[in-house]
Parts: C-alpha cells; sequence; structure tokens
C-alpha cells in the first residue's frame, strides 16, 4: 500500500506539515501556478463560449512531472492548498493537469482546508475531506477570463492609440483612476485664507485651558467665517477689552469600543502606517508567519491564513483569548461576554476567520528570538490588535464649556456678546486603549484630547492671551498605500488577495511612483487615465467595477452562471473596442488636450498664456504623440523645435525646482575640469543633464527616481562620467562598463548588456553586483534566484542613522552588504557571517561617498567621451560601448510584459 500525497504551495509548509503527518504521509510543494492562460491572443475564446487554453511553462512543466512521479503509486492524492479561492484554483489546476497525464486512474481523491498550520488544525482538517468546489473554481475561472479579455483586448488598443502606454487591467485601471482624480483636485485647488481667534482664560484657581471663538452677536461662526485680518483685528480687540464668563458646562460619558480583528485591507493599512511597510511586503512576511517557524524546537504556524476579509475569531481561540486578559491584565479589562464581529463587506467569500495568532499564549516578546525583525514586529501588530479585541470598552468622559465673553467700555465695541467653546476630553477607564491604538492617515490636532480644569455656571474667568492665528485650507492629502487600499476597500473594488499586486503593478508600469509615502501619477499614468475616461468610460467606472465583483462573488456562491457573467460582459466591451477601430489620433490628441490641460498648462502667475511657446514665442503648445510616447511640442515645428514632457517646469503642483527657467532649464555650475556649465534641461524623453552647449554636447539621462530637483553639482558630474568601469569580468579580464541608456541603467561587458533592477543605484553599484549581473545575462538565466525571486541574506539590523534594514548578500564572485540601492564589496579574507553592524555601516559610507564624489578635480576617463546620448537628446541613440569594437550589436529592448491586474 502506497502512501498518501498531499500536495501544498510552498516548500515551507510542506515541511511543517509533513512534521505533522508522520510516515504514512509524504507532502510536496507545488510551488504555486503550475498553469496559467498563455500570454497571446487567443487563449481565451469569446466565439467558442469562452474556451481557454492552459499552458505549463518549463517551471510549471517540471512541477507537474514531479507531482506526477510522486504520485504514481500513492494511496490517496489530497490537495490541501490554501482556504481561498486562489488555493483551490490551483487544486484544481493540479487536478486536471494530473488527470491529463492518466495517472490518477481510480485513486481517491480529497480537498482539505486548514485555516492555521498547527498539529490540531492540520488533522482535524485531514478527518474532514471534501471535493473541490466548482462554484469557486467557477469564480476563479471567470475573473481570470475576464482579466484577460480586458487586458488583451484594450492593452492592443492602447498602444495604437497612445504610445508609451503599457497596459490597460480591469481594476488597475480603476486604482489608477483614483489617484488622478485625487492629483487633478489637488491642481485644482485654490487656498482660501481664514483667521481664527483663541483665547488663554484662566480658573479662579488659576489654572488655564484654551477656549476657541464660535459665535458673535447671535450668529454662529464656522471655520472659515473670519476671512481676513481687518476682521481678526476687530475680533481680537472687543476680546481685549471683554469680560469673561462660564455660561454652561457639559459632560457626557462616552465609550470608545476595541477595533475588529485584522482583515487583509486593515493588516496592511495599519502595517503601512505603524511599521512602513508596503502591502506587498506586508502580505510576503505575514505568508512566512503563517507557513511555519521553528520556536524552541517546534515548527509552527504562528498566524492564520492572511487573505480573508473575514473579522470572525473561531470560539477555541476566543476562549484562550479571554484567559490571557483576565490573567494579565485582571478581571476590569475583560467584558461580561465575548466580543462578536460581523463583516461589513457585502459578501465575504475569501477565508472567512479573521487573522490572529495560533495561540495568543506565544507572546510577542517571548517569539521575537525566533524571527527576524520585521516578523516580530508583524506578529506583535496581530497579536495586539486580537488580544484588544476582546478586551473592555475605554470609559472617557467628554466636556464642553460655553464661554460668554461680554464686552465694556466705550466705542463701537461696547455692549457686544462674542460665544466661546473649550472642549476636552478624560480618559476613566483605558480599557483596550491600554493595549493598542489604530493610526490615522492624515493626523490632525484633538482639541478634544485636551484635559479641561474643573469649571461651573457663572464663573467669571480671567483673561491671560488672546491670539488671532493666519491660516490656508490644505488640498487633500494625497493617497498613500493604506488610505488607497482603504478607498479600494469602500468602493468595493478589487478583493483583499488583488490589493497588493495592483498597487505593485501600478507601480511596476511606471504608473505612479512613492514619495515620501504617497501616490503621485506619473504623466504616463495620467494619459492612460485621460484615455480611458475618454473612450472607454463605463470600464473605469467605481460602480460597474464594484458591480461586477459582487457577479464574481454570485459565481462564488453557486448563484450565477459564469459564462452567462462573461456573454454579457463581452457584448459591450466588444462593442466598444470595435467603435475605437475608426479612431484618429487627431481625435485622441484633441481629447487628451481638453481633459489634461489643467495638468499640462497651468496658469501662469504673470497671467501670460500658458499655452505660448517659450523658445519661439510666436507658436502655441499642445500635446504630441511620438514613437516614445506623449510630449508638448510646438505648433511652429520644424522651424521651432521646443519640446518638454507634459508637467511644466516648477507649475501644477509646486514641486519644481524655484530656480527653473521658463524653458525649464536649470543651471547647476561649471565643471572644474573643463570650465563649461553643466545644465540641467527638460527634453522630451524626460530631463537629461548637459555638459556646454554646441553641435553635439555631452549629455547624459537622469536615472529613474532621481528628481531633477534634488540634483546637485557633484552627482551631475558624476552621472557624466557615465558609463565607466567598476570591474574586470573574471573569464575574460575584459572590463564591466556601467551606464546609462534609452532603456534606463545598465553593466556591459563586450557586447552582453543586462539591465539594473529597481533598487540598484547607478552610480554605487561595486564590482560584485556588476559581475552578478553580468554572469547572470550571459548564462541566460532569468534570474539566478529563479524567477521574480530575489537573494535571501542575513540581515544586520535598521542602519542606526538613515533607517532601512542593512543586509549581507551573497554573491557568485564574492559577498557584498546592501543597503538601498547602495551595495558594498565585503573584502576577501572577511567571513561575512562574522560582520558587524559597525563594520557594515562603515562599509556602506565609504561606497556611498565614493559613489558621490563625482569627478572633480580628475580628467575624464576615456568610456566617457563616447558614451550614450541622453533621451533628451533630438536624436536619443542606444547605448554603445566606450569603445566599440566591430561587430558589435545593439542591447535589445525588454519585451513589454503581459497586460495583467
Amino acid at each position: 500500500m502506497g502512501v498518501n500525497v498531499v500536495i501544498v504551495e510552498s516548500p515551507a509548509k510542506a515541511k511543517t506539515i509533513n512534521k505533522y503527518l508522520g510516515s504514512g504521509y509524504e507532502v510536496i510543494a507545488s510551488f504555486g501556478h503550475v498553469r496559467d492562460l498563455p500570454p497571446k491572443d487567443g487563449s481565451v475564446d469569446p466565439d467558442a463560449d469562452f474556451t481557454m487554453i492552459w499552458e505549463a511553462d518549463g517551471r510549471g512543466a517540471k512541477r507537474i512531472a514531479e507531482i506526477a512521479r510522486t504520485v504514481k503509486g500513492a494511496a490517496k492524492l489530497i490537495l490541501a492548498t490554501d482556504p481561498d479561492r486562489e488555493g483551490e484554483a490551483i487544486s484544481w489546476h493540479i487536478l486536471e493537469a494530473l488527470r491529463e497525464k492518466r495517472v490518477l486512474k481510480d485513486m481517491p481523491v480529497e480537498r482539505v482546508t486548514f485555516n492555521a498550520i498547527t498539529k490540531q488544525a492540520v488533522q482535524d482538517a485531514m478527518a474532514n475531506p471534501r471535493a473541490i468546489d466548482e462554484a469557486l473554481v467557477e469564480a476563479y475561472l471567470a475573473r481570470r477570463a475576464l482579466d484577460y479579455l480586458v487586458g488583451f483586448r484594450l492593452s492592443p488598443v492602447l498602444w495604437r492609440k497612445l504610445p508609451g502606454a503599457r497596459s490597460a487591467g480591469r481594476v488597475q485601471s480603476v486604482s489608477l483612476r483614483l489617484v488622478c482624480e485625487r492629483e487633478a483636485e489637488i491642481e485644482r485647488f485654490r487656498r482660501q485664507e481664514y483667521w481664527s481667534l483663541v483665547a488663554t482664560l484662566a480658573t479662579p484657581r488659576s489654572e488655564t485651558f484654551e477656549a476657541r471663538l464660535v459665535g458673535a452677536d447671535g450668529k454662529k461662526l464656522q471655520r472659515l467665517d473670519v476671512g481676513t485680518e481687518d476682521e481678526a483685528r476687530a475680533f481680537e480687540k472687543a476680546l481685549n477689552e471683554a469680560h469673561f464668563a462660564v455660561a454652561s458646562v457639559e459632560a457626557k460619558p462616552a465609550r470608545r469600543h476595541p477595533y475588529a480583528p485584522f482583515t487583509t485591507s486593515t493588516l496592511q493599512q495599519e502595517a503601512s502606517r505603524k511599521l512602513g511597510f508596503a502591502p506587498a511586503r506586508t502580505m510576503q512576511v505575514a505568508q512566512r508567519l503563517y507557513e511555519g517557524t521553528d520556536i524552541g524546537g517546534e515548527t509552527v504556524g504562528l498566524i492564520t491564513y492572511m487573505r480573508t476579509d473575514g473579522v470572525d475569531v473561531a470560539p477555541e481561540a476566543v476562549s484562550a483569548i479571554r484567559s490571557l486578559i483576565g490573567k494579565d491584565f485582571g478581571p476590569r479589562y475583560l467584558p461580561g461576554a465575548p466580543r462578536k464581529y460581523t463583516s461589513k463587506q457585502k459578501n465575504a467569500q475569501e477565508a472567512h476567520e479573521a487573522i490572529r495568532p495560533t495561540d495568543a499564549r506565544r507572546h510577542p516578546r517571548e517569539v521575537a528570538r525566533f524571527l527576524e525583525p520585521e516578523q516580530a514586529r508583524l506578529y506583535e501588530l496581530i497579536w495586539k490588535r486580537t488580544v484588544a479585541s476582546q478586551m473592555e470598552s475605554a470609559e472617557l468622559e467628554r466636556t464642553t464649556v460655553e464661554i460668554t465673553a461680554t464686552v465694556g467700555g466705550l466705542g463701537p465695541s461696547l455692549g457686544r456678546k462674542l460665544d466661546l467653546r473649550a472642549t476636552g476630553q478624560v480618559v476613566k477607564f483605558d480599557g483596550f486603549l491600554t493595549l493598542y491604538t489604530e493610526d490615522r492617515d492624515d493626523e490632525a490636532d484633538d482639541e478634544d484630547s485636551r484635559r479641561l480644569p474643573a469649571m461651573t455656571m457663572g464663573e467669571k474667568l480671567d483673561r491671560r492671551a488672546i491670539a488671532a492665528g493666519q491660516h490656508f485650507t490644505e488640498p487633500p492629502p494625497r493617497y498613500t498605500e493604506a488610505s488607497l487600499v482603504k478607498r479600494m476597500e469602500e468602493l468595493g473594488i478589487g478583493r483583499p488577495s488583488t490589493y497588493a499586486a495592483t498597487l505593485q503593478t501600478l507601480q511596476d508600469r511606471e504608473y505612479v511612483r512613492l514619495d515620501k509615502k504617497r501616490l503621485i501619477p506619473e504623466d504616463k499614468g495620467r494619459l492612460v487615465t485621460a484615455f480611458l475616461e475618454n473612450f472607454f468610460n463605463r470600464y473605469v467606472e467605481y460602480g460597474f467595477t464594484a458591480a461586477l465583483e459582487e457577479q464574481l462573488d454570485l459565481v462564488s456562491n453557486h448563484e450565477l452562471d459564469w459564462k452567462a457573467l462573461l456573454r454579457a460582459f463581452w457584448r459591450d466591451f466588444a462593442a466598444a473596442i470595435e467603435e475605437t477601430r475608426e479612431l484618429r489620433v487627431s481625435d485622441v490628441l484633441s481629447a487628451l488636450n481638453e481633459s489634461l490641460g489643467p495638468h499640462i498648462f497651468p496658469d501662469r502667475a504673470d497671467g501670460a498664456n500658458p499655452r505660448a511657446c517659450p523658445s519661439c514665442g510666436s507658436g502655441m503648445l499642445s500635446l504630441k504623440l511620438g514613437k516614445f510616447g506623449a510630449f508638448i511640442g510646438c505648433s511652429n515645428y520644424p522651424e521651432c523645435r521646443f519640446t518638454r514632457q507634459l508637467a511644466a517646469p516648477g507649475e501644477g503642483n509646486g514641486e519644481g525646482p524655484a530656480d527653473a527657467a521658463p524653458d525649464g532649464t536649470r543651471r547647476l555650475g561649471n565643471d572644474p575640469v573643463s570650465g563649461l556649465e553643466v545644465i540641467v534641461r527638460d527634453g522630451r524623453f524626460g530631463p537629461y543633464i548637459q555638459l556646454g552647449e554646441g553641435e553635439k554636447p555631452k549629455r547624459s539621462s537622469l536615472p529613474k527616481g532621481l528628481e531633477p530637483a534634488s540634483l546637485d553639482l557633484a552627482r551631475a558630474l558624476a552621472l557624466l562620467e557615465l558609463p565607466k568601469e567598476v570591474a574586470r569580468h573574471p573569464e575574460s579580464g575584459n572590463p564591466i562598463l556601467v551606464g546609462i541608456g534609452r532603456y534606463g541603467p545598465y553593466v556591459q561587458h563586450d557586447r552582453t548588456y543586462a539591465n539594473l533592477e529597481k533598487d540598484d543605484d547607478v552610480l554605487a553599484i561595486g564590482s560584485n553586483r556588476a559581475i552578478d549581473l553580468i554572469i547572470a545575462k550571459e548564462t541566460g538565466a532569468k534570474s539566478r534566484f529563479g524567477r521574480g525571486a530575489q537573494a535571501t541574506g542575513r540581515v544586520l539590523g535598521d542602519h542606526p542613522t538613515l533607517g532601512g534594514p542593512i543586509t549581507v548578500m551573497p554573491g557568485r564572485y564574492g559577498p557584498y552588504v546592501k543597503h538601498g540601492a547602495v551595495n558594498a564589496t565585503i573584502a576577501k579574507g572577511k567571513n561575512p557571517d562574522e560582520l558587524t553592524m559597525d563594520e557594515a555601516v562603515a562599509l556602506i559610507a565609504a561606497r556611498a561617498d565614493s559613489a558621490g564624489s563625482g569627478r572633480k578635480g580628475k580628467a575624464r576617463p576615456a568610456a566617457a567621451r563616447s558614451a550614450p546620448k541622453a533621451a533628451g537628446a533630438t536624436k536619443p541613440a542606444a547605448r554603445k560601448p566606450a569603445a566599440k569594437k566591430a561587430g558589435a550589436k545593439k542591447p535589445v529592448a525588454k519585451k513589454a510584459p503581459a497586460p495583467k491586474d
């Protein structure tokens, strides 16, 4: 009799479960999905009733073959993938692939799910198997078909009508619209002046407090009602002449209840606010806590499944939490009955239990020594939120004091009555607040949290000071990743398992960028949104997208046929696509010039026409479409060749450099070697640096993420050095160069080019990292660590002054230490396992100094004299080596990624 074969997604999960089940079972990993829709036209065929063609890539085919070999001769196949729709789909794909290989025959097949990876949970699941949930699979199929049809039918329209656009997606494009609309709100915003009047008063017992003017002469004053300094000074004068008395005191008891335990979205929001984690990082760390960790010789999952929109907690877990509260905090903090939470979602269809510790008795401080720093911080957050959710409510007392100011004396103010109000709040019993308080994205000064002294009605008050303060209204804040997730959830856009991936896709497609934790739309993102709003408006409407999500939920509940949903969607969507066939580029330009006018042609401070060409003076600027995307050009072309990017320099959002000239140029200083002026220009393909003038001046593009406003002379000179030698190839001995070309930063050895990754700094890349990238490219590997994976290293901790983790990384030709985009080589003979934090900080500092020192006082190397042209050049050239060999080929353009959500 063979063993029972159990299939899960990951090796870590397999390792943990294998220890629980014993010798009669063999647990193997599928490494996620084994099949997918091939990224080409025809994978979903609407004309054949939405037939879907599934294909296993090289990795997937290998995993299917390994699973098939293991299953042959087994007693039973047990599919134990995650307990959500995606997990159900992985099990279905594996089962279908094995059936195609005819290896199952009459073998029993069972589906089991568990919400936590603990011995008891796994054994209970094995004792209660079920069949694959066909409704969940059909919901998955419908979702994949919709995403494919939108991506592969709409994206080509973008490519044809809007050069430079990357892709469109069913959820991605709607989320992008949220970010773009918020930016447009900010651009349209006009600040308004207003004044506040605050009196510092004292009781007869000399206890001081503040009260705010809220009324005058029987009329209420709103926040913006005092709009000028003259008005404010008149009130200030009256208050300085007034006598103050307490008109009324009202104290009301209040209760603040604890927050529900975490769902996927609330965990992502709080981890972003409290820990600074991006949603994708939160899910990566949570996955590791879920799959199992060695705690004192016992491998156990520390949290329940982390993709859920449910807030319920298992009864046995609630009992354990209540027992812990009574023991650690005392009976006063334990409510009389367990708290029961219900989801606000209309159809919570993911795994239904909230994210919680598998055992609340595992205190964060006790397990921290077994975890990496990020894991320990996230576990503590989950533990505190879960325990606090079962604690007693906080008891507060909110006090409001109304004060009358009677103006005496002579003059126009005689007999006036002014109304002031003081508010405060006292915590009588902290309850759950002793353990946990939820953060907010945009904190404001909360006057209610101030404590007021005791006062009685009719009591006279002394005036200590009167302050008139000038204020200006603020534009709505840009979205953070946390607040965007919250807004998506409120609108019903996407589902818990898609939030992190959607935000990451927007950044990977370069539609948005993250700056100081705020999401800012790039020009190409605004172009795509404007195009879709003008020509595919229905498919970026929030209501339509949310309604489609609700229909998908109906499919998962056996309430709607999935192909009926697809037929209804495709009928209208195909017609919308067809309507764009005759769409002319001139129509697109006309619509986009209108939609994006306030962004690309903001009002000028001097009142001049914002569309007037700053170069020739007689031409008019307008949006143009070129081979590499949209740009602003002059109507007098070709006589006037002025071009710039969409956003006007120094205009719009107020973030441009203050010293930028009207034509977008900014002078940084002079090169100490040549004496030529170093200028930042804004070109058709983006900002670039130029050394001097002349027919063919030396130029360099700016790396992505480097804002022109933050560029200084030293860094500009260092960029003008490129390409330069950073290493020698370990086999050929030839130089490895680093430079910036049309497709971004790269390293080059002879005729081999490799793109730098997002975290690599072109000016700080070390020799080991450069060799690593070249060797990986020469050997044909997608990555040394597998597709989409990253090398794992030893985290030393956060940088003591700059923040962010410092990691010791393995390199093919030697270890190095990494902090952000700076990689510093560890000297030969030094054991990387013995490297201390102080040594690592010194290496990082030395590497950063050498990268930023530029070439002051040094002659330029020969390599710098034949650098590739910057993207801002009139004719952007492909990257070239310093001394081009005969037959050397240009780098091949990167293939556009497959469109998906």
